[in-house]
């Protein structure tokens, strides 16, 4: 998923809020385990987040998610984000990387087996 954050997403010091890229963060690490559950998701665990550089207005941002595992109802997802920076001499930093767990739920919202591949 790529995205460029814009000034509504900034907080005072002009730094990208932390709760919109956990935002985002979520909804990149939500694709894989959608598709591997073969249906509704939810995240049920933030395991890890890790800010490592600020986010800056005009940033463009890529994120990569990885299965880390795949349990009998849920997935976990690591999600790392790089930060292309200055087009003209272009930088690329990574700056934030999470661990998620999603659960696969069913139309009453309660844990489901995911199926087999």
């Amino acid at each position: 998923m790529r995205v460029m954050p814009m000034p509504a997403d900034a907080n005072g010091n002009g730094d990208i809020f932390g709760g919109w890229i956990m935002a985002q963060v979520d909804l990149a690490g939500s694709v894989l385990p959608a598709r591997i559950a073969k249906g509704r998701i939810t995240t049920v665990a933030v395991n890890q987040f890790i800010f490592k550089q600020p986010v800056s207005v005009g940033d463009l941002l890529s994120f990569y998610a990885k299965v880390e595992r795949v349990g009998k109802t849920s997935i976990t997802v690591h999600v790392e984000v790089y930060a292309e920076r200055n087009p003209a001499d272009l930088h690329v930093v990574k700056v934030t990387e999470a661990n998620l767990t999603f659960v696969a739920i069913d139309k009453d919202g309660q844990p489901r087996v995911i199926p087999k591949a």
